[in-house]
């Protein structure tokens, strides 16, 4: 009866070879050619998932040549098909305009539970091993994975979620359009807060909002890099660069306003405005007044008004997935107000990072 199944799938009578392979199941259901008919026809049909893992189980368990020679080729079929199909789904999805533009893929966090077959399936859809694909799973925070054209990336992350691993993806044109201003000073704290505040084009205004327009509070460190000389081998001098310090970023997000407060400890004006605590005005000494006093002293007043918002500060481990991708972004300015010798994407990287917490909650 098997080489009647075999004569049905040649002349691609797959309904014959059904019926006669659903006796053959009943009488020999070990059978390895048995077997190998059944993959072959859910193949076929299009259930891939299921052929596959017949035909590697096949290759697992059988010595028989013949059999293992074809169940290695009905898996090159598959991939070849399954290949086939995303670079047609891809070509489809980027010939869209609104598509075409560039996009962020970001893995979120995976508990440890989930890891082992969370990590099989993004192996499977990435074309990973699956070592590998454990590795780049996060466990805590996001995970800048990918850069390119939306749509290639809208659709890989639609089958990571099929497949239940937690990603979302969003286009750089859409947080191009969300406005950042630079706060320079609180001018009031009530009975609604004001700011004095630059624009993108350095334009200095005035802005008044209320505390329960804030949806989201951002908190990010920037390392400040110098150059530090060392004494290396044979007494050579050897030129390194450090980090020495951090310059901190709190972001206000204003959702219904599309636009993002910005607060930096080096460009904030402590000097003007509303005075928080004492070392503004003179009650303290020099020595004490310190930018990290005074800072501190602004933060718990944010926090102190903005109590019930989400608070996002797992920005630097973000940040170490996000910069060797950010060499291919261009056209994405940081909006930071840092003096620094040489341009770092760890601005860039703040900025992306407040920009897709900003999306990801509208």
């Amino acid at each position: 009866m098997i080489d009647q199944v075999a004569a049905a799938f040649d002349r691609q009578d797959y309904k014959t070879a059904a019926q006669l392979l659903k006796q053959l199941r009943q009488q020999s259901p070990d059978n390895v050619w048995v077997r190998l008919y059944i993959a072959r026809l859910q193949e076929v049909s299009g259930k891939w998932e299921a052929a596959t893992i017949a035909y590697r189980q096949l290759l697992q368990e059988t010595t028989n040549p013949k059999v293992s020679a074809q169940a290695r080729e009905g898996l090159q079929r598959i991939e070849t098909e399954v290949k086939t199909q995303r670079q047609e789904a891809i070509a489809q999805a980027t010939a869209d305009p609104a598509s075409a533009g560039v996009g962020f893929l970001v893995l979120e966090p995976i508990a440890a539970e989930a890891k082992a077959e969370a990590a099989q399936s993004f192996a499977q859809i990435m074309k990973l091993d699956a070592y590998m694909a454990r590795m780049i799973l996060p466990s805590r925070g996001w995970r800048l994975y990918r850069t390119g054209a939306l749509g290639e990336l809208g659709l890989y992350g639609q089958e990571l979620q099929k497949a239940n691993i937690p990603a979302f993806w969003v286009s750089l044109a859409d947080i191009q359009k969300i406005r950042v201003f630079r706060v320079q000073y609180f001018q009031a704290a009530s009975p609604q807060p004001t700011v004095l505040c630059k624009n993108e084009t350095d334009q200095l205004g005035s802005l008044t909002f209320a505390w329960s327009e804030v949806a989201n509070r951002v908190e990010g460190l920037l390392p400040i890099f110098e150059d530090v000389v060392d004494v290396g081998i044979r007494n050579k001098l050897t030129h390194r660069e450090e980090t020495q310090d951090y310059a901190q970023v709190v972001d206000l997000h204003l959702p219904q306003r599309n636009c993002i407060l910005r607060f930096c400890d080096r460009a904030y004006q402590f000097q003007n405005g509303v005075v928080f605590d004492a070392s503004q005005d003179g009650e303290l000494s020099a020595i004490q007044a310190t930018l990290r006093i005074r800072w501190n002293q602004l933060t718990d007043f944010l926090k102190e008004r903005s109590t019930t918002m989400p608070i996002q500060s797992d920005f630097t481990p973000f940040a170490e997935t996000a910069l060797e991708h950010l060499d291919l972004v261009k056209d994405f300015p940081a909006h930071i107000d840092l003096f620094r010798k040489a341009p770092t994407h760890w601005d860039t990287a703040f900025q992306l990072y407040s920009g897709l917490v900003f999306e990801r909650s509208l």
